[in-house]
């Protein structure tokens, strides 16, 4: 196992620099320029200044340099200096944002504790509600449980996230008052009051998201159960006098994990990715809402450090997944 994990990693490094390659390429040499947001009012040796400043005046492979060198760089985000005794040297180059003219990392740790806290909740709890469900459902198939649970999964995983979180704010927000419409990102847990403020303000976006993850999850959960109860080892469990309890959460349900599990962990850079769709509807600062207005704002280094670190994770939890077979099943090997 360890010399497969090893294998995999260093195979990851030409597959990471070849993606890095296309996706700077691809977004630099997209339609669109820095050169347009800048006001028409500002004069030209001016504008020439800016551009120079931005760098991209500079030519295509020598911009790839020095975009990829900084990954190679260790940078803290907001507030790891200070803990872990870190600080930029001198003369640093770092990437800088177009619009804002900070460091894209600094940006990024701006506002990925909001998209941690929003997404990995509803993540996590979409998971937690999924699982007993498709097990359930599989066991009792055909009964009232698993009718309704296929309605509610079809329904959740249907209907558009834009329109839920809007049905639910038109509902809890407007009509009832229960619940506020907008993330207030500049809230901070000190004390039990301002995290049950946090948890009131973070129901209705985690119940959206978690919805939908729980749809999807508990269809691949339900399917996979489905295919290995009717498996002649579990009439052999059977025969042999084992508990259900036994036969369908030991043999039943670690076989049909595998699925599952590559299902969870492609979803697992989503949290890191952020719901472009549902933090703009709830006002969520978080890394999506960056994303959109990086592209919007042609902030080419924000959009292509973002979507690589996006590549890197998906790189990443592939390989979390592979590894995981070996651990559920057996019979999988890595030599």
């Amino acid at each position: 196992m360890l010399t497969y994990t090893l294998r995999r990693l260093l195979l990851a490094i030409p597959t990471l620099l070849l993606i890095s390659l296309a996706i700077f390429l691809l977004v630099d040499l997209a339609p669109g320029s820095p050169a347009s947001e800048i006001p028409l009012t500002v004069p030209p040796e001016v504008k020439a200044k800016i551009l120079e400043a931005m760098g991209v005046n500079q030519p295509v492979w020598v911009r790839y340099v020095l975009w990829l060198k900084q990954f190679f760089v260790v940078e803290p985000l907001v507030g790891w200096d200070s803990l872990f005794g870190t600080h930029y040297s001198e003369g640093m180059q770092r990437i800088i944002s177009y619009q804002s003219r900070a460091p894209v990392f600094t940006t990024i740790g701006q506002r990925i504790p909001q998209t941690l806290t929003v997404i990995g909740s509803a993540y996590a709890i979409g998971i937690l509600i999924a699982l007993p469900i498709g097990i359930y459902s599989a066991y009792r198939q055909y009964s009232w449980f698993d009718q309704l649970g296929t309605f509610i999964a079809m329904v959740g995983y249907s209907v558009p996230t834009f329109f839920t979180g809007v049905l639910l704010i038109v509902i809890f927000s407007v009509n009832l008052g229960w619940f506020p419409s907008i993330y207030d990102t500049t809230l901070k847990v000190v004390d039990w009051a301002s995290f049950w403020k946090q948890v009131h303000q973070m129901a209705l976006p985690v119940t959206v998201l978690a919805l939908f993850n729980a749809a999807e999850i508990s269809r691949y959960t339900r399917s996979s159960m489905l295919e290995n109860l009717s498996q002649d080892y579990v009439r052999t469990a059977r025969a042999k006098g084992m508990t259900e309890r036994t036969v369908v959460l030991k043999h039943v349900l670690r076989n049909s994990l595998i699925p599952v599990v590559t299902i969870i962990a492609l979803g697992m850079p989503t949290i890191f990715g952020g719901a472009i769709i549902t933090e703009q509807v709830f006002k969520v600062n978080g890394i999506g809402a960056a994303l959109i207005g990086a592209i919007h704002g042609n902030d080419l280094p924000m959009v292509q450090t973002l979507t690589f670190i996006f590549a890197t994770l998906i790189v990443l939890f592939n390989l979390v997944a592979d590894v995981l077979y070996g651990f559920l099943d057996p019979r999988i090997r890595y030599d």
